[in-house]
């Protein structure tokens, strides 16, 4: 089974749930995720949607830092992981003392002095974004031959990777991502969940490297389903488990309790268990 990772946004102005909720209201919801078989919690202060525009510092703090602290102390009651979705270092380095398991960084940790932090935490997930949020949707192209968008992004990993072995990275902590919806259409998005092995397996490192998937309510699905975000949960169950199918090992979501449901029931027919 791959690990399930639930969504929990601490904006008002994320592209599907977002809502400022007071810190307790948050940390039932995750309790909620939790109940419903989330291995995974994911806290994003900052809205990363297509058009958003990026919020200071010590306002993704303000928002972030009180749920965070309730999480870490929730998890001295249960076996669960903390992420925290930022892309800037000192938000980093504050969510590593709160207690967080992994930095999930869109912008690959191409901040400056992203890399003397992020080396530093139990995991990160480098995703692959091209623009930034507030113009990664304006007509995403990408050049060269075959497949560029694998290649593009098989390069970006690769890269960043170096960078932080420069900084002492252990590469056994990395996750990639490669970033569904942030700077590519519906065909670079099909193009990278079929070429999952490749973004797991990079030249020059031995090691296969867990990827995660996040396409939950996105753009893709309601592309292909022709539904409203608001109807999209049974289409991004459906994604899911065909990320898990081509490689995945991470799925970030919303519907946690749908998604789990879903993969135990596809997991016991792959079994031949039923």
């Amino acid at each position: 089974m791959p690990e399930v990772m639930g969504v929990l946004n601490l904006t008002p102005d994320s592209f599907s749930d977002g809502g400022l909720l007071p810190p307790d209201e948050s940390l039932a919801r995750a309790r909620r995720m939790l109940d419903q078989g989330a291995d995974w919690i994911d806290l994003g202060a900052e809205s990363t949607r297509p058009g958003a525009s990026p919020v200071p510092v010590h306002v993704e703090l303000d928002r972030l830092m009180p749920v965070l602290s309730l999480l870490a102390a929730h998890k001295r009651k249960r076996a669960f992981k903390i992420s925290v979705d930022t892309m800037k270092p000192a938000v980093m380095a504050a969510a590593l003392e709160a207690g967080a398991d992994l930095l999930n960084d869109v912008n690959g940790f191409r901040a400056e002095a992203a890399w003397p932090v992020a080396v530093q935490a139990p995991g990160i997930c480098i995703v692959h974004m091209q623009g930034v949020p507030l113009n990664m949707q304006d007509a995403p192209q990408y050049q060269g031959e075959g497949s560029a968008v694998i290649n593009v992004v098989r390069d970006f990993f690769c890269n960043q990777l170096q960078a932080g072995l420069s900084y002492g990275l252990d590469p056994s902590k990395v996750l990639v991502d490669p970033g569904i919806g942030f700077g590519k259409d519906q065909g670079h998005n099909l193009e990278l969940l079929a070429a999952l092995p490749l973004l797991s397996r990079l030249p020059g490192f031995e090691l296969s490297f867990p990827v995660l998937v996040g396409l939950s309510r996105k753009r893709l699905i309601g592309e292909i389903t022709g539904k409203a975000l608001a109807d999209r949960d049974a289409g991004s169950i459906g994604g899911a488990l065909a990320a898990y199918a081509l490689g995945a090992s991470i799925l970030r979501v919303h519907d946690v309790a749908g998604t789990v449901d879903a993969l135990r029931v596809y997991r016991r027919f792959i079994d031949r268990k039923v």
